[in-house]
């Protein structure tokens, strides 16, 4: 069984005992709660969305923990991360670890955390400037874009069904014509192109004319 902290007892002088909400703690000595903390990070973050919106980007949300943006990630194709250091429920080498390959990170961060970054993470410094931001998030999003195109570009995996077809036409090819199993494939691939169908229909109009010369 998990236990789950909701809050921390502490002592009045009068001997009665409150129940503290943990956000209120601080729990650095800076003088700010962890609620206070997590109030400035989403209004930052806000701040960012209007520096991004300004220059043509679209922002998709703005998150509140990994929890969060894992969830907001997975409704999404793909695009760019922007997350500190220490979010609200993890560290962002845990987000990372959860992140799709289709998305990439940037982390805005300070020297010494941007020193032990993977190589597989781009960073920006901070205290953030708006001109650093803005030619990172364009020149990742033109690496995706660019990565996209050529994955689609790449020609379709067939399924084993598919290649069954392709397989046995050239098998009928080579039984029935006495063809060489290459001859037999460029046959198919020749055909192909002269009718301006794919491969796998190809295949199926051989193996139909074929089976009706029976």
């Amino acid at each position: 069984m998990g236990i789950e902290i909701i809050g921390k007892l502490t002592q009045k002088n009068n001997g009665d005992f409150k129940l503290v909400d943990l956000e209120d703690i601080d729990y650095d000595g800076t003088g700010k709660s962890a609620k206070q903390e997590l109030e400035k990070k989403i209004e930052d973050a806000k701040k960012i969305r209007t520096v991004l919106n300004r220059y043509g980007f679209t922002v998709a949300a703005v998150c509140n923990s990994g929890a969060n943006a894992l969830a907001s990630i997975s409704e999404l194709d793909g695009g760019v991360l922007l997350c500190g250091y220490h979010l609200q429920d993890m560290y962002y080498r845990d987000l990372l670890d959860y992140m799709p390959d289709y998305f990439e990170m940037l982390l805005m961060a300070s020297r010494g955390v941007i020193s032990e970054a993977p190589t597989s993470v781009l960073c920006v410094g901070m205290p953030l400037k708006a001109g650093d931001l803005v030619n990172t998030v364009s020149m990742m999003i033109s690496q995706i874009e660019r990565r996209w195109k050529k994955d689609k570009k790449k020609p379709k995996q067939r399924s084993w069904k598919e290649q069954n077809y392709i397989s046995n036409a050239k098998m009928l090819l080579m039984e029935r014509n006495h063809l060489s199993e290459d001859d037999a494939y460029r046959y198919i691939q020749k055909c192909s192109m002269d009718s301006g169908t794919n491969m796998v229909e190809t295949a199926q109009m051989v193996l139909m004319l074929l089976y009706d010369e029976v």
